[in-house]
Formats: C-alpha cells, sequence, structure tokens
C-alpha cells in the first residue's frame, strides 16, 4: 500500500511533466496572414506553407545560359518573397533574380519603398547574358510590404533591355585628375599616382581576438581616374551592419552605382559588410556623392 507521501510525490512529478509538455512543446500553429492584400498589391497568387506566403515571378523571359547549358526558372531564376506574420507585425524576405540593367534601377525601388537591400552577388560564372541576384527584407504592415514588393518588382520589368554600360561621359584614356579639389571634399590628402587619386577610410573590428583595421583590409576606398570634367571613380565600402542601409541610399541619391554586397570576413567582431560600387561624371560630383555615404556612418 502506497503511503500519501510517496502518492503525493508522484502526483506532484506528473503535474510537473504535463507542465513542461504543454510549455516545451513546439507550436504548430501560425497567424493567418492576408493574403488577399498581398495578391492584389502584387498581381500575384501567393503560395502558402508553414504560414509563410510566397509570391514567385520565374524569369523565363531570361534565356540564361551558363556553362553551355540553358537553365529553366526552376533552376534557380526566379524573382521570389516571402511573408510571415511576426507578433503585430509582418516580415518579408526575397532574392530578385535580375540582369546588369536591372539592378541598380530595382535597388534604388526597393530603398525607396522601405524595403531593405541586405546583399547583392552572382550565383553563376560563365553565364550569359549576366544575372544577378538581390536579396531585400523588411517589417511593417502586409500592405506595406506588398506594395513594396510590387513597385520594386514594377522597377526590375521596366528597366529591361541592353546596354552595354552605365552611360555617363566618355572617359579619357590620359588620366588627369586634380587631387586638390577632391582632398577639400574628403578633408584629408589622396595617394596620387599617374594622373589617378585613392582616398582611404579605415574601420576597426576584431578577428581571432586581434585588431584588424585599414592595413588589413578593413577600408573604404575610392579611386578616381580620367579627367575632372569627365572621371570614373569605383571602390568599396567597409560598413557596420546598422550603417548598410544608409549607405545604399546616400549612393543611389548620388547616382552611384552599387555593384556589390557582400561579406569578406568571418567571425569578426562587429561584423563588417562591405559594398563594391561604380560612378562617372565631374569627379568633385562623384567625390561628394561618396562622402555623403561616409557621413551616414558612426564615426
Amino acid at each position: 500500500m502506497k503511503t500519501p507521501i510517496v502518492t503525493g510525490i508522484a502526483i506532484a512529478a506528473a503535474t510537473i511533466a504535463a507542465t513542461l509538455m504543454t510549455t516545451t512543446a513546439p507550436t504548430t500553429a501560425f497567424a493567418a496572414l492576408d493574403t488577399a492584400t498581398i495578391a492584389r498589391a502584387t498581381g500575384l497568387t501567393p503560395e502558402v506553407k508553414d504560414g509563410v506566403a510566397t509570391v514567385r515571378v520565374p524569369r523565363d523571359d531570361l534565356a540564361v545560359v551558363v556553362d553551355g547549358v540553358k537553365l529553366a526558372p526552376f533552376q534557380g531564376l526566379t524573382s521570389w518573397a516571402a511573408f510571415e506574420e511576426s507578433g503585430d507585425r509582418t516580415i518579408v524576405m526575397g532574392d530578385l533574380t535580375l540582369t546588369e540593367e536591372q539592378v541598380n534601377p530595382t535597388m534604388s525601388a526597393a530603398l525607396e519603398n522601405g524595403l531593405e537591400v541586405t546583399a547583392l552577388h552572382n550565383h553563376f560564372l560563365f553565364d550569359r547574358p549576366r544575372v544577378f541576384f538581390m536579396h531585400v527584407g523588411g517589417t511593417g504592415t502586409t500592405e506595406q510590404l506588398a506594395a513594396a514588393v510590387a513597385k520594386t518588382l514594377a522597377a526590375a520589368k521596366a528597366a529591361t533591355g541592353h546596354a552595354d554600360g552605365f552611360g555617363g561621359p566618355q572617359i579619357p584614356a590620359t588620366n588627369t585628375i586634380d587631387p586638390k579639389p577632391l582632398e577639400t571634399v574628403f578633408g584629408q590628402p589622396g595617394q596620387a599616382k599617374d594622373g589617378m587619386v585613392k582616398f582611404v577610410f579605415g574601420k576597426k573590428t576584431a578577428m581571432h581576438g586581434t585588431e584588424a583595421g585599414a592595413a588589413m583590409g578593413v577600408n573604404t576606398w575610392a579611386a578616381f581616374g580620367g579627367s575632372p570634367a569627365a572621371a570614373v571613380v569605383d571602390g568599396d565600402f567597409a560598413m557596420l551592419e546598422s550603417e548598410l542601409q544608409g549607405v545604399l541610399k546616400a549612393l543611389r541619391h548620388a547616382d552611384i552605382a552599387v555593384v556589390a554586397i557582400h561579406n569578406h570576413m568571418t567571425h569578426e567582431e562587429p561584423r563588417i559588410m562591405f559594398l563594391h560600387f561604380w560612378g562617372k561624371g565631374a569627379a568633385e560630383k562623384l567625390a561628394r556623392g561618396i562622402k555623403s555615404a561616409l557621413d551616414t556612418q558612426a564615426h
């Protein structure tokens, strides 16, 4: 015969076990998404799975050949955006398949409509035509995000066509950049060589417990060539994750093209993002555009 103490212990253990099962069991119910709003705003029918509504645009208009193999949209050539409820907000993540001509107009549309641009890179080599992939994200109401995705996709569609370059002035073969006006814009001396000038701005992080700075490649740089009236600038921005969106918006506002967004390292602290850029125009105007992006960063 069980004593009252043993019986009480057994009941208490059963109660604790039942409580743990209730509080730690994974949740399988998902908040209801407003798929009607997503469909109305984007003009696309969402696919719903595990509480996530995804809209897709297969890029069957591109006829992409990679290494001599013609790819179908099913093989990774589809733009998509996925929506999920998060408390009282909605979050969206997406990956847009774009031609070179579509990248910067699409990026501008995404940024102007409240989306974040988080990566820009290639997925292939030896692809014809060349295709790039731009990752976007955001938080807000379902209606806001769906409208932003729709405007971003519309900008990509409007930028169809073929171009051999970014346009802008013809860059002279001989470099004759005057460093002085650009040094005034940036407030520091540049490194001059053969009619070109480069400016370097250091950033700091730590890797394996050791500080890494400008000399280790953790830096923003901008190199100017051409002439004062018809210059080209290329370079690289080093940014904290929190600084990426401000830098992107400033560069695009200055009509400087962004050509890649990615990481250069792993396990650094704080994490550093990098973007590569290209611009053409008057040298001082380009310098002011880059300075405006630098000014959005914490110093």
